[in-house]
């Protein structure tokens, strides 16, 4: 950009609000139901855990650094815009993979007759309502293939249902259920019951499979000898890994070209409007896909097979709509900003302060705690009877209340320091952790979103007060982003790691219980920490550059001083040279 374009501030705000609205809206109207999806699949905890931490992971590595790329090579709309295309593409491909035949999958199955029914049944009777697989499916599996036989019999009158043999279907084919004995299956005339017991065939008979061709490679026979479900787990990871590549650098990016832009209008503090309205998005998608979702009828869910591919065709639809205002997206390259200004810096700053440390460290574990909540909360509200519509709405709450908290902020700040307020966000998110496994209906999580206010509008707040205190004059987004983006991704990424794994051994329950615990400890000890951690004194940089003024002064005053004393001397030298010479006369 030359220094004789003209510069349109508000064309510049108008194209930033609506870019980050509608990529917000489009990520919030997937992300939030991304692992619901996968238990539909069939994939358990720990596999879901694994291919959250690696989507994390490569979000931490690959952010920064296709975004120091494209701002070397100049290449940011280029970025921009194929990250918007190859993002909405890559993601279709999720749809094509067909769930498993064990439990947690084929749970998406059709039901709007009632949105309020709560978990009053129990695991083995399961009404229709619940949108949860029995534990029926189990039986099945682990039993050997010999004993089982599909052909019509009668059930003996005396048969009790002490061994799980009746499956619930849907309210509409109440009567019509198969009957599962040792030596015969009624035959169900349910399409969707057919396909499901191919499915649970294929999966016995997958592990006794031997190939026998040998002309194919290792790695084809391992393929081919692997269960559905290890196949399932493998083919998502991998397309998750080509989606994350290819979406990960684009907010990155975007926000370095367009507050590189106001910088240079002298407008970078109205950047921050462009997080209100990305927040305003996320909050229409989540709650607008749970809403349209919910609304659907059984007929339009039984086509798509699944009415969660309505959340990948608003992600997709919403990234084509994105991608106009990402061609005229106003952006500036400040090649003089790369060195002064980057995340390096930002990082020596941090590590040269302790309480920059422990608000770091701080950050990490309210990473691991939201790394729990955003992978498996869903599945513990679907456990107690919620439907897309009780999860988006709570979710829609949730970020409404955190920009509840700005609002507050100057009250709070004269009441309590930044430390103190970081303590109490920490300590409220693990009481909301902690609430979480105590749900008992569908609507139960809602009373518990009110608390986003602290749990996460404090939280950033004090870290935002923060990087102020820490940051040398233009480093402050370096330092913002050091917590924001390494501290909360780390985070994130370890708590999906092992959070998939606690889930998987203990449960839901028990690994919302178990962060909450954990953060909760750290609150408890952080306020010491704080005491004793060595404050250091703050610079104030307006009275460097008046010292430096008056030392200036001063060495210019003393040359004066010296010319004009020598020129006195002097004129005294002449005066009495003078008098000698009359004295003479």
């Amino acid at each position: 950009m030359r220094r004789t374009t003209q510069v349109d501030v508000k064309r510049a705000l108008v194209l930033t609000a609506t870019f980050s609205f509608l990529c917000c809206c489009s990520k919030a109207c997937l992300l939030p139901f991304l692992t619901l999806y996968f238990r539909h699949l069939g994939l358990s905890p720990s596999m879901t855990g694994i291919i959250m931490a690696t989507k994390h992971s490569v979000t931490l590595v690959w952010s920064p650094a296709g975004g120091l790329l494209s701002k070397r090579y100049n290449k940011r709309r280029l970025v921009i815009n194929c990250s918007l295309v190859f993002s909405a593409a890559v993601v279709l491909l999720l749809l094509l993979l067909s769930s498993v035949g064990t439990p947690g999958a084929q749970s998406s199955t059709c039901n709007t007759s009632d949105l309020s029914s709560g978990s009053g049944q129990s695991e083995m009777n399961v009404t229709p309502s619940q949108m949860l697989p029995t534990h029926t499916n189990l039986v099945i599996l682990t039993s050997p293939v010999s004993e089982w036989k599909l052909g019509p019999v009668t059930t003996p009158p005396n048969r009790k249902d002490t061994d799980h043999s009746e499956v619930p279907v849907s309210q509409g084919n109440s009567s019509e259920v198969p009957i599962i004995s040792k030596t015969s299956v009624q035959h169900s005339t349910v399409s969707s019951l057919v396909n499901a017991a191919r499915n649970k065939r294929s999966v016995i008979t997958s592990d006794r499979f031997e190939d026998k061709q040998k002309g194919s490679s290792e790695f084809l026979e391992t393929i081919k000898e692997m269960d559905i479900q290890n196949q399932l787990f493998y083919l998502t990871l991998i397309i998750v890994l080509v989606w994350e590549f290819a979406s990960a650098p684009l907010e990155w990016t975007a926000d370095d070209g367009l507050y590189e832009y106001l910088d240079y209008a002298d407008a970078s503090d109205r950047h921050g409007s462009a997080d209100v309205w990305g927040l305003l998005g996320a909050v229409c998608g989540v709650g607008g896909a749970g809403l349209v979702v919910a609304q659907l009828s059984c007929h339009a869910a039984a086509t798509r097979s699944s009415r969660s591919a309505v959340h990948f065709y608003s992600y997709a639809g919403l990234a084509a709509l994105a991608l106009p205002v990402g061609v005229h997206l106003p952006l500036y390259l400040n090649r003089k900003r790369d060195r002064a200004n980057g995340l390096l810096k930002g990082v020596q700053l941090v590590h040269g302060s302790p309480h920059a440390l422990l608000c770091a460290f701080t950050i990490v574990l309210v990473g691991v705690v939201n790394s729990a909540v955003e992978n498996f909360l869903l599945w513990q509200m679907e456990d107690h009877g919620s439907t897309e519509l009780h999860m988006g709405l709570s979710l829609a709450l949730s970020l409404l209340s955190q920009a509840v908290f700005p609002l507050l902020a100057g009250r709070v700040s004269k009441l309590l320091r930044p430390g103190r307020v970081l303590v109490i966000g920490a300590a409220s998110l693990g009481l909301q952790c902690f609430y979480y496994s105590f749900l008992w209906g569908p609507w139960a999580a809602l009373p518990a979103q009110v608390l986003g206010t602290l749990s996460s509008g404090a939280v950033w707040w004090a870290v935002r007060i923060q990087c102020e205190d820490v940051a040398t004059p233009g480093a402050e987004r370096s330092v913002r982003r050091v917590y924001s983006s390494l501290c909360l991704y780390l985070g994130s990424g370890l708590g999906s790691f092992a959070g998939g794994f606690v889930a998987q051994r203990f449960g839901v329950t028990w690994l919302f219980r178990g962060v909450a615990i954990g953060i909760m400890a750290w609150c408890a000890c952080l306020p010491f920490l704080q005491w004793k951690a060595p404050r250091q004194r703050r610079i104030n940089y307006s009275r460097l550059l008046a010292a430096d003024a008056s030392e200036a002064s001063d060495s210019e005053s003393e040359p004066e001083r010296d010319w004009l004393d020598k020129a006195m001397e002097d004129d005294r030298g002449n005066n009495n040279y003078e008098r000698r010479i009359r004295h003479q006369n």
